[in-house]
């Protein structure tokens, strides 16, 4: 395992916004560790500050209280800088930037050591693994959504980093589309020595892709649960017709309500 990656560390973390209308308590009191190079998503309703947790983790937003340790150290920005990637649910390409790059322009801010040439030769061979191929001189106007999204995921790793965060990168794609890069996520992250931290609506997403589930409260949110998901790989969507699969996207789901899961109820 490279030394570099991170096991990091969630303390006690909240988060207060202030509004028009007043003082708004996005987490409270959120705690869960995260071990180096492990999958981890985060499930929970619409505004229960999934999305502000991932600022906290890229250093790119300060905690009301707590902290947020990488190895023991405090997150700041000059720390995370080179170290942590970002996978929004758009890919937010630069229009007038080819697929490469677009792939090489996370390098030009966060590998400033490379020539241009290892920059390029870097991002091609990044384009290659998504399966672009012949498509890396193409504006991001003349790819398909899903083609896109490649480009941006390809983008956040041609530079190594050790934290992969993603926020909903698929929710926007048709369920085929989806499906395939569900599973080109988890063959590349089996190939890199990256931490990766997703967030997901999607139950069954979130049990194909995870080691580790992490299930959050409505606002202000809070960890209802974390739980281990065992199912074995490689998944496929043949992993849905599990029992062990239906039992989880169960509990999951009833956690989520707020509801006691039926073996809690029966207890």
């Amino acid at each position: 395992m490279n030394p570099q990656t991170p096991d990091i560390s969630i303390q006690d973390l909240s988060v207060r916004f202030q509004t028009a209308s007043g003082s708004v308590l996005a987490l409270d009191n959120v705690s869960f560790d995260i071990p180096a190079r492990s999958f981890l998503t985060i499930v929970g309703p619409s505004g229960c500050g999934k999305t502000t947790l991932l600022k906290v983790l890229s250093g790119v937003m300060q905690p009301s209280a707590g902290r947020v340790l990488f190895d023991g150290q405090p997150v700041d920005p000059q720390r995370v800088t080179g170290q942590v990637g970002y996978v929004f649910q758009r890919p937010l390409l630069l229009p007038w930037r080819t697929a490469l790059d677009n792939v090489m322009l996370t390098m030009e801010v966060a590998r400033k050591e490379m020539t241009r040439k290892e920059r390029r030769d870097e991002a091609q061979r990044w384009l290659e693994i998504v399966g672009l191929k012949g498509f890396e001189h193409r504006y991001p106007g003349e790819l398909s959504g899903g083609m896109q999204q490649r480009v941006s995921i390809s983008r956040a790793l041609a530079f190594r980093p050790q934290v992969l965060l993603m926020d909903e990168p698929f929710a926007a794609l048709d369920e085929i589309t989806r499906e395939t890069l569900q599973e080109e996520l988890v063959q590349l992250w089996s190939e890199v020595d990256t931490t990766i931290v997703f967030i997901t609506h999607s139950i069954p997403e979130a049990l194909l892709l995870s080691q580790r589930i992490v299930v959050m409260s409505a606002r202000p949110g809070r960890v209802v649960e974390q739980l281990d998901v065992e199912l074995p790989r490689p998944r496929s969507e043949a992993t849905r017709d599990l029992p062990a699969f239906g039992d989880m996207a169960g509990r999951i789901r009833h956690l989520l309500r707020g509801e006691r899961a039926p073996q809690e109820a029966m207890a």
